[in-house]
């Protein structure tokens, strides 16, 4: 026989908050904390990217047809969410554009969107020195743009004239900026260090020098000229000349000009170019 005792089942309300918290369950202190899909591994996360695109054909629409829309939405939508998901969004569609970038790349130009020795960050999609790699990701949200326009309707014409700016100017500019920046470090006219590093162009530097033995003295006092920031440089291009600008409090001016003949690379462009930075700084 159980005795059911009735105070016993009086309801007990729920102790207080502490006085000084304002935080509503998990109580301050709790090593849980939320998570969500953007916490997932980045390979996972790719995967689910990846299940976006369609896994059967549609009624009306054609397989290609859908996996454009899905491009699209990923450029337009998804990848704007978080950094997460841009990282994921990137991979997708630079893998899947790249080809049909470099196949508009007019000769004698050549093309390096992002090669492995130019990020600066982990994930390699967030920062990076390569300025071609915006170009691409010019390209990318223009092209997938047009081809669901163009599936959308045929009467819808393509804009030929986008993707010529693109490639007879941007690209070149972009790709020759980048070159001017390999040959620079080279030469030692150029750096990439953080703004506030360098020191500027008519002051002695501290350099590191490399003793008969082969071992490392450091903090010598050398008179010479330092080189410059690369963020600090960009280059005006045109069919017969190009040029280095500098720019400083604001203000930007052409520092070098070298002319260039017709159907000459852009490599070319940039030993010239970065030769006379170097003469140019030793002058100034």
């Amino acid at each position: 026989m159980v005795i059911l005792d009735e105070k016993c089942m009086i309801p007990v309300p729920p102790p207080p908050y502490a006085a000084a918290s304002v935080v509503p369950p998990p109580f301050p202190g709790s090593q849980q904390q939320g998570t969500n899909i953007a916490a997932l591994p980045q390979h996972l996360l790719l995967k689910i990217v990846y299940m976006t695109f369609p896994q059967a054909l549609g009624i009306d629409e054609s397989r290609s047809e859908r996996q454009r829309k899905t491009l699209y939405w990923l450029s337009l939508q998804l990848r704007l969410v978080n950094q997460s998901f841009y990282i994921a969004c990137m991979h997708v569609l630079r893998s899947t554009y790249l080809s049909a970038y470099e196949s508009l790349i007019r000769p004698p130009y050549t093309s390096d969107p992002f090669p492995l020795s130019s990020s600066t960050s982990t994930s390699g999609l967030l920062e990076t020195l390569q300025r071609e790699t915006q170009v691409l990701d010019l390209f990318i949200a223009l092209k997938v743009r047009e081809d669901v326009m163009m599936d959308e309707s045929e009467l819808h014409l393509e804009r030929e004239e986008s993707f010529k700016d693109i490639f007879d100017l941007m690209q070149p500019r972009s790709r020759l900026e980048d070159l001017v920046r390999y040959y620079g470090l080279r030469e030692g006219v150029i750096h990439t260090n953080p703004p506030g590093v360098s020191s500027s162009p008519s002051t002695a530097v501290s350099r590191v020098t490399n003793t008969s033995s082969g071992s490392v003295s450091r903090g010598t006092e050398l008179s010479g000229p330092a080189p410059l920031s690369f963020s600090a440089l960009s280059i005006s291009f045109s069919r017969t000349n190009v040029g280095l600008m500098l720019t400083s409090a604001g203000r930007k001016r052409t520092i070098v000009q070298v002319y260039r003949t017709r159907g000459e690379k852009l490599e070319i462009a940039a030993k010239k170019l970065a030769k006379q930075l170097k003469v140019w700084l030793s002058e100034a």
